[in-house]
């Protein structure tokens, strides 16, 4: 039975990827706590020896040579001590081997649990790992559940053999967006935390992180380190304003992000569903960055305020003010999100 369990243990490794020294550390435990379900009183003498080139698993409980004996369970006559060592004398300490066919049932059940507690633990530990890794990363899974009273929507997603049901939140969802059971989706990987019923994986739809991942995917010089998104804004499934930025004087940065002919950003707005990107030049010049974050509006003059607070003062031409501002504040609040900069819009003194 030993090499049976033995190939066991290679089985386990080879399919589920488990180390046979994880798994040996976790039956040494098992079979210790059988045995000490069965004998109680000897909880300290007992111990198992794993002997792998033979192929042997070895249970083993300490008993004291004695004249008389007062505890069965650590102590033993001479005349049975020599059976195993013929050199035993009296207070000699003597290894006595136990057969694990004689476990009561209990202690048996007891080793069972502890044994697939084990492949349990094991396999989210190797589940954890593998999604902790894309933490932050972008992720296609397919919607298997849309919870209809909570709106929370289960999404199967899968990275090197590993899968897991991960959770999409209402709040990470885009406001309008219809999910439906067997979509394809692409998500932005939030947090990993561990459970007791395995590793917990929480998506989101809104996240800003989201719209750069498709981005990188998108455009092979984002992708390349040539060009850089400085930064993002976001109000999802509306709009998103991104800054980039060029580490080669021959690459257009807002060029390669819209793609020929639109392309590239035309994708990234389909993945989204139809929500508005406008990509502007980063500049190191705050009163040249904020002009161009409150585009599509014509700024005049940038005028940067004194003060702790990073302010700004946004002039534009009378017939400019609205869109400048955007529908419900949205082109202001997206533009100073983007910059940093708290920017009030106004327009030109005396006009």
């Amino acid at each position: 039975m030993n090499a049976e369990f033995f190939a066991a243990l290679d089985d386990i490794e080879r399919e589920k990827g488990i180390s046979k020294a994880y798994m040996l550390d976790r039956i040494n435990q098992a079979l210790l706590a059988a045995l000490k379900k069965d004998h109680p009183t000897a909880a300290d003498n007992l111990f198992v020896r794993v002997d792998e080139a033979e192929q042997k698993i070895e249970l083993y409980i300490r008993k004291t040579v004695v004249e008389e004996v007062e505890d069965p369970d650590i102590q033993m006559l001479l005349d049975e001590a020599k059976k195993y060592n013929k050199k035993a004398e009296l207070g000699d300490e003597v290894n006595v081997p136990i057969e694990t066919k004689k476990f009561g049932r209990i202690a048996a059940q007891a080793a069972k649990q502890v044994i697939i507690q084990g492949i349990r633990e094991a396999e989210r530990g190797m589940v954890y790992d593998e999604f902790h890794s894309k933490e932050h990363a972008i992720m296609t899974g397919v919607i298997t559940r849309v919870d209809p009273r909570s709106g929370s929507v289960s999404v199967r997603i899968g990275s090197d053999g590993e899968t897991t049901e991960a959770m999409l939140a209402p709040h990470e969802q885009v406001r309008g967006e219809i999910l439906r059971e067997g979509d394809r989706i692409k998500v932005y990987v939030l947090e990993v935390r561990r459970s007791t019923r395995g590793p917990q994986v929480l998506l989101s739809r809104t996240h800003p992180g989201l719209v750069k991942r498709l981005f990188e995917l998108e455009v092979p010089e984002i992708s390349d380190g040539i060009v850089e998104i400085v930064s993002i804004a976001r109000e999802a499934g509306s709009r998103t304003k991104m800054a980039v930025a060029s580490n080669d004087d021959q690459v257009d940065p807002v060029g390669a992000s819209v793609g020929p002919r639109g392309g590239r950003v035309a994708a990234i707005v389909d993945e989204l569903g139809g929500e508005k990107i406008d990509i502007i030049q980063y500049s190191d010049d705050p009163a040249a960055f904020v002009g161009a974050a409150l585009a599509p509006a014509d700024v005049i003059e940038i005028i940067l305020l004194t003060g702790e607070e990073k302010s700004c003062r946004a002039i534009v031409p009378h017939d400019q003010l609205s869109l400048a501002i955007g529908k419900e504040g949205q082109n202001a609040r997206l533009a100073a999100r983007l910059t940093g900069y708290k920017i009030d819009i106004g327009p030109p003194e005396g006009s």
